[in-house]
């Protein structure tokens, strides 16, 4: 007989860990992507509202506007750029990823987003037609 007995149990534990460990890893990936698809939308979603409270003012700052959006998309707004009497914004939002498998303790996934408003420029008044030939 050979002493050989059992190595195989050794080798399937190995196989049956390291597949856990990559199991593990892929959903704490898997968390972490759906966040960042989470933070983009918010941060376009800020962006937006805060530039169009630029564009058309409501009497509201255009940086709460923006934290609204934000909070409704699962967000919290962390800088917004929005200068008054102009037509762009900037923000920048987080998204907390809790629940992590393999790194403890809650991290947080940032996006940021710019818009712009171009208002359209008054159209030129026509040339009038010149006379008729004739």
């Amino acid at each position: 007989m050979s002493d050989d007995r059992g190595s195989i149990t050794l080798v399937a534990a190995a196989v049956i860990g390291l597949a856990f460990v990559v199991t593990l890893g892929a959903a704490d990936l898997g968390r972490v992507l759906v966040a960042r698809s989470q933070a983009r939308t918010a941060a376009d979603a800020a962006a937006l509202a805060a530039v169009q409270e630029l564009a058309l003012p409501t009497g509201l700052l255009p940086a709460d506007v923006a934290a609204d959006y934000a909070a409704r998309n699962g967000a919290v707004l962390t800088a917004c750029i929005c200068e008054p009497e102009t037509f762009e914004a900037t923000v920048a939002v987080s998204v907390e990823v809790a629940g992590m498998l393999l790194i403890p303790g809650t991290r947080s996934v940032t996006a940021r987003a710019r818009a712009i408003v171009t208002l359209p420029s008054p159209s030129p008044t026509p040339a009038p037609a010149p006379p008729p030939a004739g």
